[in-house]
């Protein structure tokens, strides 16, 4: 009987690189080792995905990818990020020599390459393009989600894909799953139903069948690379050795009992912004420097603007154009102090230049936490970054919670990246183009005249 890892090896080589070989030195001189093979690597696949840890890099690597697609085919490429990370995919791709194209529809676009904001995907054709990128792919995590159907769907026929986002939480499954159908390499109802279990009736509880982990992820390593650091896949950390990070508890003592439930922890949120706002107002004061201030309600973003001399608010209901000039200035200098939501602006921006954030409002979700602290604590950040969870008494405490979860993602993410660093960094440092292997099931039968002595002897 054949064995359950023939079967998957079966299921992978029905899904074989789809790209083109370039030579490493043909790719631009001013990235780094490891960017290039990951580039030089995601070419070779034609549809490929990239989680990568935050400041690695990724916008550089899709860019490039990007350009070489177009040079080879002559089409145009069409990237599309959240809002503002566009603007800074243009200034950084103009740091590379390369023109992008801001789009807002079909009708912007030019020759080579050109850039969106997801929110405009259906101004666009997609059939009239090459090659596709998603930045901040992790869009596709909401599997019901509008968004994450169109764009499967869109570009279901695009000879060319790429999808670049940080690497995802190892029991994520559903994101890896819905990459997956973006590339075209396998449906996620195939990929539960080939390596999972249901447990119980939620739709979103499945687990890894107990002999199928060491496949599922060879699995995701023939098209996926996961690293959070370059030495993941053996090259040198140089460069990229974080600063020190500190999370800070502030509790405001309001009187009162703790809450016990998410409802009455929501409660107190409420009854106590003026308090904690007050707080806020005196960190950012005492700071000179860029500041960057969190909230989770409409009510804390308001009141901390009109507390915080000079802070700009950036709130869900403002214009697409005033949110992105606003993120914009931020990074360039022109605005000191930022209010905003981790909904809004935790992802894919890069704020380097700030050390200094707090958390007025916290969301009960870790990953907005968590990538939101990312947008200044990242490689290239030189600083040490300093984080204060402003609550209240009744909340609780939440630094100790951050930490113990962040604890739990990083020992989560290094046995992913454990079981998928020596199949990618094989397959990254191949020089030469994937073959997908030829595995015969049928026997081979030879005509009576191919065998005749008169053919061999003419042969």
């Amino acid at each position: 009987m054949k064995s359950y890892d023939s079967f998957i090896n079966g299921k992978r080589a029905s899904m074989p690189p789809s790209g083109f070989t370039i030579d490493r030195d043909a790719l631009h001189p001013s990235l780094f080792d490891f960017q290039r093979d990951l580039v030089r690597w995601a070419l070779r696949r034609g549809r490929a995905a990239i989680f990568a840890g935050t400041g690695l890099g990724k916008s550089r690597m899709q860019i490039e990818w990007a350009m070489n697609v177009h040079r080879l085919t002559g089409g145009d490429v069409l990237l599309l990020a959240p809002l503002a990370v566009a603007a800074q995919t243009v200034r950084e791709g103009a740091e590379l020599g390369y023109e992008i194209t801001m789009c807002r529809s079909q009708d912007d676009v030019r020759p080579g390459l050109n850039i969106a904001n997801y929110e405009m995907l259906h101004k666009f054709e997609p059939v009239f393009f090459d090659g596709v990128v998603l930045d901040e792919s992790s869009i596709l995590k909401s599997f019901t989600g509008k968004i994450r159907t169109d764009l499967i769907e869109s570009f279901a026929f695009t000879p060319y894909r790429l999808a670049c986002t940080a690497t995802p939480a190892p029991n994520d499954y559903m994101e890896i799953g819905n990459h997956a159908e973006f590339l075209g390499v396998m449906s996620r109802s195939e990929m539960l139903s080939m390596f999972f279990v249901h447990d119980g009736g939620e739709t979103q509880k499945w687990r890894l069948k107990g002999h199928a982990e060491d496949a599922f992820w060879r699995w995701v390593a023939s098209w996926g690379v996961v690293l959070e650091k370059p030495s993941d896949l053996g090259y040198s950390d140089d460069g990229y050795i974080l600063p020190p990070l500190t999370i800070t508890d502030h509790v405001i003592d309001v009187g009162g009992e703790p809450a016990k439930t998410l409802s009455q922890r929501q409660k107190a949120r409420r009854e106590t912004v003026a308090e904690r706002v007050a707080a806020a107002a005196e960190l950012v004061s005492a700071s000179e420097g860029p500041f960057l201030v969190w909230c989770d309600l409409n009510i804390e973003s308001e009141m901390l603007a009109a507390a915080i001399p000079g802070a700009v608010e950036v709130k869900g209901s403002d214009k697409p154009s005033f949110k992105e000039q606003a993120m914009l200035d931020f990074a360039a200098g022109k605005i000191r102090v930022l209010v905003t939501k981790p909904s809004i602006a935790g992802f894919g921006l890069n704020w380097q230049h700030c050390a200094d954030m707090a958390f007025v409002g916290l969301s009960d979700s870790f990953e907005q936490v968590f990538q939101a602290v990312r947008r200044c604590y990242r490689f290239g950040q030189k600083r040490p970054v300093n984080v204060t969870m402003i609550t209240s008494s009744r909340e609780g405490a939440t630094a100790e919670n951050i930490k113990r979860k962040e604890a739990d993602f990083r020992k989560m993410v290094a046995e992913m990246v454990q079981y998928t660093k020596e199949i990618t960094s094989e397959s990254i440092r191949e020089a030469g183009r994937d073959v997908a292997e030829y595995e015969p099931r049928v026997p081979l039968l030879i005509p009576t005249w191919l065998r005749s002595e008169r053919f061999a002897s003419t042969a």
